[in-house]
């Protein structure tokens, strides 16, 4: 579960709301010179507030980025069966975004489970997708302390509701002030119930496909960004660091992070991110150019 510096009502300067492809979403004002925009997907138990510590430099960097809620999440509306909550459902709503935003091709991020849904809407329709980056995300499954705890969290979900498990969470929390506790409450309870549980289900039991995914990238030239923190307790970075090593990717290990580089380095993020979307620019413009075969940490061959 991801946490949030700023509450939902306290927006920064070249930041706004907007509806886009039925979502709720927070939208840069910036307009990239070449039309190209960052879509931006959340993950577990979050949503488009995750990234507002980055909104602002991107901005300030000319991008336009948009980083919607999911079906589901928070202050968007999601079905009552789950069955409107596989990943096909959840990429067939980036289409229809990236669709809103012109037709694409955009920047993708997915961070955590936004990652899975990101490497759905490659394996779909990879000519939406200019370069992608998944964020503290894996190959499969999520593992270790998160997976207890993610299997925990489902099974309070399914016996006493968001009210229960927000109670065992704000237990063991560290202290927060008044107003972001209170945003985070009430974005937690406003998740829809069966999405929560869907999402969950996903993060537990995601079959491994890099391969399929690796396929479509190298047969589509299309540049990835497999990126953590140094401290993720997420997906272990040996996992991460061999999905980029079989996706032909960049790898970046982000300093001082955790599992939410968003929040505890935004700065780092956020150079690492116009870093490779430079790159994987000048990649594709470049005649017969060729993304690199080994990946790369923290900048280095």
């Amino acid at each position: 579960m991801q946490h949030v510096r700023e509450p939902a009502s306290d927006l920064p300067s070249g930041v706004r709301r907007t509806e886009i492809a039925g979502l709720a979403a927070l939208r840069t004002t910036a307009v990239a010179p070449d039309g190209t925009a960052v879509l931006l997907l959340a993950g577990f138990a979050a949503s488009k507030e995750d990234y507002l510590p980055i909104l602002p430099a991107l901005a300030a960097a000319g991008f336009t980025a948009v980083a919607p809620d999911q079906r589901g999440q928070y202050e968007s509306p999601g079905p009552d069966d789950v069955a409107g909550y596989t990943l096909a459902a959840f990429a067939a709503d980036v289409h229809r975004v990236i669709g809103a935003l012109g037709g694409g091709p955009v920047h993708l991020v997915g961070h955590s489970f936004g990652g899975l849904v990101a490497r759905e809407v490659v394996l779909t329709e990879p000519t939406a997708v200019r370069t992608l980056a998944l964020l503290s995300s894996g190959p499969a499954g999520i593992v270790g302390h998160r997976r207890r705890a993610l299997r925990t969290i489902r099974r309070m979900l399914l016996h006493g509701g968001q009210p229960a498990v927000w109670a065992a969470l704000h237990a063991v929390a560290h202290p927060r002030p008044d107003q972001t506790d209170e945003f985070l409450r009430r974005r937690f309870l406003a998740h829809h119930r069966v999405g929560l549980t869907a999402v969950s289900d996903h993060l537990l039991s995601a079959p491994d496909q890099v391969d399929q995914l690796a396929g479509v990238t190298r047969a589509t030239r299309l540049p990835v960004l497999v990126a953590h923190g140094d401290g993720d307790d997420g997906w272990p970075a040996s996992v991460q660091a061999d999905m980029a090593r079989r996706l032909a990717a960049r790898y970046e290990v982000i300093p001082a992070a955790r599992h939410d580089p968003v929040r505890d380095s935004p700065d780092a993020l956020v150079a690492t991110l116009i870093r490779f979307w430079q790159a994987g620019t000048t990649r594709q413009a470049e005649p017969g150019g060729r993304r690199p075969h080994r990946a790369t940490a923290r900048g280095g061959v």
